[in-house]
C-alpha cells in the first residue's frame, strides 16, 4: 500500500467518527401508516381505473399516478418490517 493513501484514510476515519449519525427525513415510527395511505390509494386507483371509459389521456394520469403511489407504497412497507431497500 502506498503511503500516499495513509494520511486520506486517516482523514476519512477520523471524520467518519465525528460525523453525526444518519437522521432521515420521515420518522420510521410513521413509515407503517404512510405505507397503508399509499396502497390504499393505489388499490383505488387501480379500481377506478377499470371503470374508466377509454381515453389516453385519462387513463395514462391514473396509470402513472398509481404507479408512482404504489412505488412508494411498497418501499415504506419494505422498510416497515425490516427490509431496508
Amino acid at each position: 500500500m502506498s503511503s500516499s493513501l495513509q494520511p486520506d484514510y486517516a482523514a476519512i476515519k477520523e471524520l467518519h467518527k465525528t460525523l453525526p449519525p444518519f437522521q432521515p427525513i420521515i420518522p420510521v415510527s410513521l413509515l407503517p401508516y404512510l405505507a397503508y395511505i399509499l396502497l390504499t390509494l393505489t388499490f383505488g386507483l387501480a379500481f377506478y381505473f377499470s371503470t374508466l371509459p377509454k381515453g389516453v389521456a385519462k387513463e395514462s394520469t391514473v396509470a402513472i399516478l398509481a404507479s408512482i403511489l404504489g412505488g412508494f407504497g411498497t418501499v415504506a412497507m419494505f422498510c416497515t418490517v425490516g427490509v431496508y431497500v
